[in-house]
């Protein structure tokens, strides 16, 4: 089954040049990498870091200057509607990152229901305005479950960023398209999709817009990667994660890979996300969506 997206088409939008920056608003204990050796109820017990590493965050865009839209855990904002109110108050659009960071794909479409209206309504009740976007946990909207999308539409949300169109062992739809668009439901109804890009290097597919990847590759493949993006006429998403720019934060004894993918490079992300900022131009999801013409003046003014 091939995920179709039905795009304005490339160069439809002054602001084709224009990235979305995007933070996923979860603490080192949330990560996928980690849920073997940390379970869900030694959460609270826990050592929390978000609220700190977040306010780094947001003093380092504030210098910059750079708007983005930061995709908040419920379980985060039920703890600190105050740090959600804040990302609001510094100009930044928040977003929903569902409740528990579970992947969508473990859990039934009832308990994804009730988990994402959960967070939706924390969200937006610390806000007092409505809430447009949604990012899964891990990008865990594949093909086994777009049925998701449905529940998106049905609880209101304008637009989703979970669709990576790459192979991974967690996430992924290859053969997605990595233009923002519609995506089809499979009600047949649609909803607009900002996916993750990849870059084209030696014909290969390779994700260069954030996260682990990153930390983990050099820079200056980073940098290629985003600017071949942008010189095809395509705006990528950026993300990344507080826990990334803390170096200092408990370390837990995990397998190889894990240790891997969640430790590499910690001290050095920061350095590297002052560079990304300087380089590439950047604003929240919902404005380069705004622009493009897939939200709705209506559905913009009611979450500002």
């Amino acid at each position: 089954m091939v995920v179709e997206l039905h795009t304005p088409g490339p160069g439809a939008s002054p602001a084709s040049l224009v990235n979305a920056f995007t933070v996923d608003v979860e603490d080192y204990f949330h990560v996928a990498a980690l849920a073997a050796a940390v379970p869900r109820d030694s959460w609270q017990s826990r050592e929390c870091r978000v609220e700190g590493n977040t306010e780094r965050l947001l003093a380092l865009l504030a210098e910059r200057r750079v708007s983005g839209t930061f995709f908040v855990l419920g379980w985060v904002a039920e703890r600190y509607p105050q740090l959600v109110r804040r990302i609001a108050a510094s100009g930044h659009e928040v977003a929903c990152h569902g409740y528990s960071h579970q992947l969508i794909y473990s859990q039934t479409p009832q308990v994804f229901r009730e988990e994402t209206a959960r967070a939706k309504t924390l969200l937006e009740d610390a806000l007092g305005r409505s809430v447009l976007g949604y990012r899964a946990a891990s990008f865990s909207v594949i093909k086994r479950s777009l049925w998701a999308l449905d529940t998106l539409i049905d609880l209101g949300f304008a637009y989703d960023s979970s669709i990576f169109p790459i192979r991974h062992d967690r996430y992924g739809i290859p053969d997605a398209s990595p233009d923002p668009g519609w995506v089809t439901a499979p009600s047949g109804r649609t909803l607009v999709e900002f996916p993750m890009v990849p870059a084209r290097i030696l014909g290969m597919k390779v994700p260069v817009c954030g996260g682990g990847y990153f930390r983990i590759f050099p820079y200056w493949l980073t940098r290629a990667g985003l600017r071949q993006i942008n010189g095809r006429g395509r705006a990528f998403p950026f993300y990344l994660h507080p826990w990334e720019i803390d170096p200092g934060q408990p370390r837990i004894r995990v397998g190889a890979l894990s240790r891997f993918r969640h430790y590499t490079n910690l001290g050095r992300c920061e350095d590297r996300l002052h560079r990304v900022l300087s380089e590439f131009a950047f604003a929240p999801m919902r404005s380069v969506l705004g622009a493009r013409g897939l939200l709705s003046g209506e559905q913009l003014a009611a979450a500002t």
